[in-house]
């Protein structure tokens, strides 16, 4: 009896958590751009849940692209789909993975996040597999697939670099020979590098790419925690972007301060690197904004001590004003709890007659109403963002925003300048194309 009324206490308590936490007073508008509205912050004892429930897509329907944009279904039926990168041949690889076991799950707050990101189609077991997929007709459809690679540990990122195929997993880099052409890899891994991955791994996913000389490997690694909270020892050589040598394997820690660096994107007129990074919760559903920024090496961004800049987030002990004092302000803020993910330049043309960063927002969960669960544009000109962001891809909600149909993360532009989007709740890769 004394087991049942638990399991009921502890439903009720979930439930009395959705209905709790503030109501956003600024637009997600307001947040976003070079000089974000960044109103004082808000706390609560329970946090802000407003999570869609994963349902599947309804017989027919599909995400809706921006006016002259067409979509399809590129290839469908995987497990929660999350990475994508495209081989010189024009073969797709697939990241079919989830979180390790019991990532995330410390405290309370941490047993309130894993349940309402089951809801959100994110807490099944990861498949740990790389799938393959090709068009052979060109007609925008693959139409064949295989496992790659089968036999990982929650892999994410994946690169191609002098025959050798890098894979990130969540606690480790590894390569395996690649041949042109190969549907399937057999050879054993060769393990190049170790990330930290403690008992507490929230943000677990290992972003991956190669330098445009081939030299080094760029690695987002997220903060083990929201803010710290489970101590710093916890977060050391977390929170940044590793450089590694292609050559020697030697690593290094690129940036720092970056709570959750996940797109990784070279902007092609200055050959700066940028990425994508999801800000802190629990400040309410205004605070704090995700951004894209060009990432200077060797700089500090702030966290967990202060977001954009010198705003201090007075929740973290002890203080370090030396090191606020030294953080960076990110160039251009994606909106609050938009969970922006993939990250791809595009050129002009591809998306929009301008060329620009192609942004995947899988969608908030610590703000009221939702925010992000589309794909954006975001124009630049000479190296820098040019003007706000433009929808590319919406409709994953349903019209009461209660349901998610699919959530996107990474995004990659195909062979054929189509953009490619992958869809962990849907299962779905789409393609974006010119409409004609």
């Amino acid at each position: 009896m004394s087991r049942h009324v638990l399991r009921l206490g502890a439903a009720l308590g979930l439930l009395a958590v959705a209905g709790c936490g503030d109501t956003a007073r600024l637009s997600v508008a307001a947040g976003t751009g070079p000089d974000p509205t960044l109103p004082p912050p808000t706390s609560s004892l329970i946090p802000t849940v407003g999570i869609a429930d994963a349902e599947p897509w309804p017989d027919g329907r599909q995400p809706t692209p921006a006016p002259g944009l067409a979509v399809n279904a590129f290839a469908s039926g995987f497990e929660h789909p999350r990475w994508l990168h495209v081989l010189p041949n024009g073969d797709v690889l697939v990241a079919e993975s989830n979180a390790p076991p019991k990532a995330g799950t410390n405290g309370f707050v941490g047993r309130i996040r894993r349940h309402f990101m089951k809801k959100a189609g994110s807490a099944g077991p990861s498949a740990d597999r790389i799938s393959l997929v090709r068009d052979t007709d060109g007609d925008g459809v693959a139409d064949v697939r295989s496992a790659l690679l089968d036999g990982l540990a929650s892999p994410f990122g994946m690169a191609l670099v002098d025959g050798q195929l890098y894979v990130a997993n969540s606690a480790s880099l590894v390569r395996f020979p690649y041949a042109e052409g190969d549907t399937a890899i057999t050879a054993p891994a060769d393990t190049v590098a170790h990330f930290p991955a403690g008992t507490y791994n929230q943000h677990w996913t290992r972003s991956l790419l190669a330098s445009p000389d081939g030299k080094t490997l760029w690695v987002g690694v997220g903060s083990a925690s929201n803010v710290g909270e489970h101590g710093l020892d916890e977060e050391v050589g977390r929170a940044a972007i590793w450089a590694i040598d292609v050559a020697t394997g030697d690593t290094s820690l690129y940036a720092t301060g970056l709570r959750n660096p996940v797109g990784l994107a070279v902007e092609p007129t200055t050959g700066a690197l940028w990425t994508a990074v999801n800000e802190r919760d629990e400040l309410g559903s205004d605070l704090v904004p995700d951004y894209m920024t060009a990432v200077r090496e060797g700089a500090f961004y702030g966290w967990p001590w202060s977001y954009f800049g010198d705003h201090v987030d007075t929740r973290v002990e002890p203080r370090r004003p030396d090191l606020v004092g030294q953080a960076v302000v990110p160039d251009y803020a994606l909106g609050p709890h938009t969970a922006s993910l993939g990250l791809a330049w595009v050129e002009a043309g591809q998306v929009a007659p301008e060329a620009g960063m192609v942004v995947g927002q899988h969608g908030s969960w610590n703000r009221r109403p939702k925010s992000g669960y589309k794909v954006v544009f975001v124009p630049f000109a000479d190296g820098e963002p040019a003007g706000p962001p433009r929808d590319v891809l919406t409709g994953f909600l349903s019209a009461d925003e209660d349901e998610a149909y699919g959530r996107p993360v990474g995004v990659v532009v195909a062979a054929d300048g189509s953009l490619l989007v992958a869809d962990d709740v849907g299962d779905v890769i789409w393609r974006v194309s010119r409409a004609e």
